[in-house]
């Protein structure tokens, strides 16, 4: 997603300098107009302060990890964007910190898959609004209109993004459930012709729907993949937040159980999920042995 967010600021006119574990990442972006760093110091000296930097880098220990070797080369008034699915309550934790160094930091929950971040996603800010008011003529690049917004103090842009994704994990094992359904109908039914229809004008129309058709124009019985669904742990973070604040939350809670009994038992279902999955984030699967 990082990469493609790139691509889409070039395109619309934006210095944006990068920096890269891949060597061959920042060789592309900077064959299309980024300027290259080859060290997070580098990185940082290129940047004009007050900087922007957006950070898109897996949950957890990496994100710690990247901000305690750049921020001895930021200044006070700087801009962090972590625009990964971190958990909230780390990315409050990070606010924190870096406001002692004069640092401003903000959670961004991205949403709209690799498409999305191509061509316009949605974004959920959460932090100090000095901040977001920095990097809001950024998002009005990124995003669709209506796209984005800030949702509140630090921490709240990624629990919202939290809550976002523990949705999809319900519509996405409905989908799933109901093509296992049609699949054993004893029909014949044409999958990628039902999605296609569904996706147009029906009341559970939408993004899903066309990837499901996407999915199935590939093979219509999705016979390049298992049914053994990953989960990057947002998922789970709805569930053990919703435990926490005595909220119930059955259908989420269902559909990440139904990911751990994926990887011991295969059926359709779990294969339209893998699919999906693939289709709008390219979440690795596993293929059919």
């Amino acid at each position: 997603m990082g990469f493609n967010m790139v691509e889409h600021l070039l395109e619309d006119g934006w210095d944006v300098a990068v920096y890269d574990i891949s060597s061959e990442a920042v060789g592309a972006l900077t064959r299309q107009g980024a300027e290259p760093a080859d060290s997070l110091e580098r990185f940082a000296d290129i940047l004009q302060h007050p900087r922007i930097v957006w950070m898109m880098v897996p949950a957890g220990k990496p994100v710690d990890d990247v901000l305690q070797a750049l921020v001895p080369f930021l200044d006070p008034g700087d801009v962090v964007v972590d625009g990964g699915n971190s958990r909230f309550s780390d990315s409050q934790r990070r606010a924190r910190s870096l406001i002692e160094k004069g640092i401003i930091f903000l959670d961004a929950g991205t949403s709209g898959g690799l498409e999305g971040a191509r061509h316009g996603a949605c974004i959920m800010v959460g932090g100090d609004p000095e901040g977001f008011a920095v990097i809001e003529p950024l998002l009005q690049d990124l995003c669709i209109p209506g796209g984005y917004g800030h949702m509140g103090p630090s921490g709240s842009g990624h629990y919202v993004k939290m809550v976002h994704n523990g949705i999809e994990y319900g519509m996405m094992q409905a989908i799933g459930e109901g093509f296992d359904l049609l699949e054993t109908s004893g029909f014949e039914l044409d999958h990628e012709q039902v999605a296609s229809l569904w996706a147009h004008g029906s009341v559970i129309r939408g993004w899903l729907m066309d990837l499901a058709a996407q999915a199935f124009s590939r093979d219509g019985k999705l016979g390049y993949l298992s049914g053994e669904i990953a989960d990057s742990g947002e998922g789970r973070w709805t569930v053990e937040t919703a435990l926490e604040q005595q909220v119930s939350i059955p259908v989420i809670g269902a559909s990440l159980f139904r990911r751990y009994r994926s990887r011991s038992e295969d059926n359709f279902s779990d294969k339209v999920v893998a699919a999906l999955r693939h289709e709008f984030g390219g979440h690795g699967f596993t293929p059919e042995p």
